[in-house]
């Protein structure tokens, strides 16, 4: 199965079909039903207004969401005096926002990774990409672990040393700094939009609907590249947004350490825990390449905006709720989020390695002590051309289809949970994961259903559950 930002791939002992089915679709959807426009429809017009509101009851209500609808209701707040008292565009949150992406830009493309040559295990510089719908195979520089290391060994530099800008920078503009990510995430967004018309860096690989709010939210060019190298969906999936994912909580730390003398347990655990799952990702940025954001998303509003905006202001909620309302946990609540956390990333990070090792291997590997079985199939790609995949169906990978996802899930409850129980707004993100993740699984099988035909239906007979044996 083609995943996500955390994937999968089957099968069990068996030979592939005699014949290969004509794939109905692979990729995103030629054809739109009405269900799907209303939902992109309604994302266009209430996502940003999420992100806002969130970001304003913290500014506003000390994070809480019910408070701003309460006064409403009662008449004692209005949506002028909301709107006014947020904090607005800013000059100096426009030129900290440009100095930032100018800078991840020149790191990602002038500073060919080196960490590749040196450190055991670790899987960066030029790299293929899978093949795409049109049968091609793009090559990609893989160095956003360099570009973290850099980044943060400059971060830690000004705030021991160098003291150019505050620790705090990134907590004290935080609202203008959205806006500024709104300006990037849509004129990017844009720009891919108009770029799929009039100049696609490959024409066999767009996908046009006849619908201009899908084309604009789901995108038209699957990798839509400015020269060799710059690549739009592998940029703005890791950088700016995860690569500031772990600066934004060091910020909410510095703060916290500002205003009550002291970081808390529980905002020491939302950093190392996040802290994991972003190294992780830049660990294994060239196996990234295989998941369903690169594999079969193109690039639209919804990768474009969603990492300029979504991604850094509602992923990092847990450390801006805990500016505001810190946390001091007991010692066997710290543990048990601390283990939930770490099993849950174990789940995530073994899957996913099995997967990588049985592909790597082409099946000649040990998983969990036996010689792995697969369901092997064949596809078609848009040349007609008969490629051949195989299905793992042993490891985790025979416990259910998506068991990364379940991995994925109990980490991000861990990060909710060490904010305690006294405010919903920290729990929005496992609310979020959990409907993004089980519509991925949906998605995700959907396409693989047609781009496998009746190989995949021997591969869910192998495998029955989705997400958790027994219940789905």
């Amino acid at each position: 199965m083609e995943s996500t930002r955390r994937r999968s791939q089957h099968s069990t002992n068996g030979k592939g079909s005699e014949a290969v089915e004509k794939s109905a679709q692979w990729g995103r959807a030629w054809e739109v039903d009405w269900f799907s426009l209303i939902g992109v429809v309604s994302l266009l017009c209430f996502a940003p207004f999420i992100v806002f509101y969130f970001v304003m009851a913290c500014d506003q209500y000390e994070c809480s969401i019910s408070q701003p609808v309460l006064e409403l209701y009662q008449g004692k707040a209005t949506l002028p005096s909301i709107w006014a008292r947020a904090p607005s565009f800013t000059w100096t949150a426009a030129k900290i926002y440009a100095v930032w992406v100018s800078f991840q830009v020149f790191l990602y493309i002038c500073i060919p990774d080196v960490g590749h040559k040196f450190i055991p295990g670790y899987v960066g510089g030029v790299q293929d990409g899978a093949r795409t719908p049109a049968g091609l195979i793009n090559k990609y520089e893989i160095n956003g672990l360099q570009c973290w290391i850099i980044t943060h060994a400059l971060w830690f530099a000004n705030a021991n040393y160098l003291q150019w800008f505050s620790p705090t920078i990134i907590f004290d503009n935080w609202i203008p700094l959205m806006w500024c990510a709104n300006i990037l995430g849509y004129a990017v967004s844009t720009f891919a939009f108009l770029k799929a018309y009039l100049f696609p860096t490959n024409a066999e690989d767009c996908k046009f609907t006849g619908n201009i709010f899908y084309n604009y939210m789901m995108g038209i060019e699957f990798n839509p590249r400015i020269g060799k190298w710059f690549d739009f969906k592998l940029f703005f999936n890791g950088r700016p947004g995860i690569v500031a994912w772990t600066l934004i909580n060091l910020s909410y730390m510095a703060k916290q350490q500002e205003l009550y003398g002291q970081v808390t347990n529980s905002m020491i655990l939302v950093n190392v825990l996040q802290g994991i799952y972003v190294l992780d990702f830049f660990w294994n940025e060239a196996w990234y390449l295989k998941t369903i954001d690169i594999c079969h998303d193109h690039f639209g509003w919804y990768l474009g905006w969603g990492d300029c905006v979504w991604l850094p202001y509602l992923y990092t909620l847990q450390g801006l709720y805990l500016v505001y309302h810190p946390v001091q946990l007991s010692d066997t609540h710290a543990l048990a989020v601390l283990l939930l956390g770490l099993i849950g990333y174990y789940i995530f990070r073994s899957t996913n390695h099995q997967k990588d090792l049985f592909r790597r291997t082409e099946g000649a590997c040990s998983i969990w002590g036996r010689r792995p079985t697969h369901i092997e199939c064949l596809y078609l790609s848009a040349d007609g051309r008969s490629h051949r995949s195989k299905l793992l169906t042993s490891g985790f990978w025979g416990v259910a289809r998506h068991f990364n996802y379940t991995g994925d899930l109990m980490g991000s409850l861990a990060y909710c949970a060490a904010c305690g129980f006294s405010h919903i707004l920290p729990y929005f993100y496992i609310v979020y994961m959990t409907i993004l993740l089980v519509h991925r699984c949906i998605r995700d099988e959907h396409r693989c259903s047609s781009k496998y035909g009746k190989d995949w239906k021997r591969y869910t007979d192998a495998v029955r559950y989705r997400l958790i044996p027994g219940v789905f």
